[in-house]
């Protein structure tokens, strides 16, 4: 991805202006479509591809190789279906973070420990989620599915681990 110049308008500069950081709280892995999700306390982003054990990875011309979420997201989807919290690994993301409002990486790379990766969409939830938070789930999580992003550049991500943006060409801190 190149650098995007910095934007001199009010809006451009606020986009660009992110000086928090997250934290990684959870990792997972789905090894085949519909299977658990297998809780990890370090993965290896490959490049290119996504992380290693995931039924994701590889898949050719694919945006989606990771899944975030807040930790805050998960408490209001678990707050809308009256629970008092809600297992990460329901939801089928990848990595959870908090701290960090990852909508705000919209065409930007960001850092998760060792691995560099860009925001290539958001994460919609799908019909699973009717079945696996129960009625309403689908409707809860909705606004509430985190990011999809591709790895630009692999390594291992840790729980604890920091998210930070980079932007036009330096890291936020």
């Amino acid at each position: 991805m190149e650098t995007r110049p910095a934007s001199t308008s009010p809006i451009g500069k606020l986009l660009e202006t992110l000086p928090q950081e997250g934290t990684v709280t959870w990792i997972g892995v789905r090894p085949a479509r519909r299977a658990a999700v297998q809780p990890l306390t370090e993965a290896e982003a490959v490049d290119g591809r996504g992380l290693a054990g995931d039924h994701y990875r590889g898949n050719p011309g694919s945006n989606r190789h990771v899944t975030l979420i807040q930790a805050e997201d998960l408490a209001a989807v678990a707050s809308f279906l009256h629970r008092p919290d809600l297992d990460p690994a329901v939801v089928r993301r990848n990595i959870v973070v908090r701290g960090l409002n990852l909508l705000a990486l919209k065409d930007k790379q960001f850092y998760i420990g060792e691995a560099l990766l860009e925001m290539t969409g958001q994460c919609h939830p799908c019909s699973l989620m009717e079945e696996v938070l129960g009625p309403g789930g689908y409707n809860a999580m909705r606004g509430h599915g985190g990011i999809t992003a591709r790895i630009v550049s692999g390594g291992k991500i840790r729980l604890g681990d920091r998210v930070s943006a980079k932007l036009n060409g330096w890291m936020a801190v």
